[in-house]
């Protein structure tokens, strides 16, 4: 058998080619799949010969027990193996890795059909101890790479989740500090406006502490319910919480009245808090004396609510990567860059919709799109 794969060696990886091609998602180069099928027929080849001249050791050395060794690889193992890693980042499945050695199988037994070769019972049990311990390896190899690929991802995705929250936290903190701050001058009573918002951002806090022991029991996040809500009572609470930003920093805060009958259903916390993030986020930019503008208007059965800041414009680019997580905008030395980010996964989480526009030379309207619920 090892002078019919030497005489026939690239008649046979041409039939595996050709087989390959005939499967769907196969257009690998002989390039990528170095480690594959040419490099098998020559250790193949190489073990037979081994064999013949009473060299066993040899043989074993090339291709491993027909047990397989879990202390060491062969030298067919270690191809095989590289062949596998190649299979994944080529996007392969584990059946495809399978099938690749069973094509060199049946490419030999065909051609050796029609140039009627004879072979030996013993070369049949070498190719199938080359072929079973070549597709272990192969396939052990795919599946470890690709389990430590999906860890990698679940563990980026836990990352992320994790700076959602510290943010959330963050934000929740610095507003109640605002609020007890301003309370503690003794101008303001505790049972008006600045004392709910307190109350608010305690609760927030409690809720977002109960969430996080929530995804370390159960490993994800406890969906929340929907409501249908006044857009008018959301759009007040947004603006007495951000009013005290906006009187820290000295910045003109402008907030039109809004039609009470327009409502929208969702998590309303979420969506609160992802319009806070906006607002923060247009204080932080927006240029000293000039105004931030939150605004609600409704049409075709959706309502918008407009941030309008005095940033200056948008830099080239910023518009792309603006809601990406981890992204900074100009400027932006201290934050996590996530805020953005967290307010477009709130909103399109009650199928909304959060967008940027830029106004040049002058700054940017962050809008949040959602379906209208007329309330009776």
């Amino acid at each position: 058998m090892h002078r019919f794969l030497t005489n026939n060696r690239d008649e046979l990886i041409a039939r595996c080619k050709a087989k390959v091609a005939e499967r769907p998602r196969r257009a690998a180069t002989s390039q990528q799949l170095m480690n594959g099928i040419p490099l098998f027929i020559e250790q193949l080849t190489r073990t037979l010969q081994a064999e013949e001249d009473g060299e066993a050791w040899e043989s074993l050395r090339i291709s491993g027990a027909s047990s397989g060794d879990a202390a060491s690889l062969s030298e067919i193992g270690v191809t095989a193996t590289a062949h596998g890693k190649e299979l994944l980042n080529l996007g392969y499945t584990v059946d495809q890795v399978v099938h690749d050695y069973g094509d060199l199988c049946q490419a030999i037994t065909e051609l050796a059909v029609e140039r009627d070769a004879a072979f030996a019972i013993d070369e049949f049990r070498t190719l199938n101890r080359c072929l079973d311990n070549a597709i272990a390896d192969a396939v052990s190899s795919y599946s470890a790479e690709r389990d430590a690929s999906i860890s990698i991802i679940r563990s980026a995705e836990s990352n992320q989740r994790l700076g959602y929250l510290v943010h959330d936290l963050r934000s929740s903190i610095g507003t109640a500090t605002l609020a007890l701050s301003a309370l503690d001058q003794g101008t303001l009573p505790v049972s008006g406006a600045t004392g709910s918002i307190l109350k608010r951002c305690m609760a927030a806090l409690t809720g977002l502490v109960d969430r996080a022991m929530a995804e370390v029991q159960l490993k994800h996040s406890i969906p929340m319910q929907g409501e249908t809500f006044s857009v008018a009572t959301m759009i007040a609470e947004a603006r007495d919480s951000a009013a005290l930003d906006a009187d820290r920093r000295g910045l003109p805060f402008d907030v039109p009245e809004v039609d009470p009958a327009l409502g929208i259903r969702g998590n309303r916390e979420q969506l609160l808090a992802a319009l806070g993030k906006l607002l923060n986020n247009a204080f932080k930019f927006t240029q000293p004396q000039t105004k931030v503008t939150l605004q609600v208007h409704s049409a075709a059965s959706r309502v918008f609510i407009d941030v309008r800041d005095h940033c200056g414009g948008l830099s080239p680019g910023d518009e792309e990567r603006m809601f990406a997580p981890f992204s900074k905008r100009r400027g932006d030395k201290a934050a996590l860059g996530i805020g953005l980010a967290m307010a477009k996964a709130s909103v399109e989480a009650d199928d909304g919709v959060l967008t940027v526009r830029d106004v040049p030379g002058r700054g940017c309207v962050f809008t949040i799109s959602l379906p209208l619920h007329t309330l009776r």
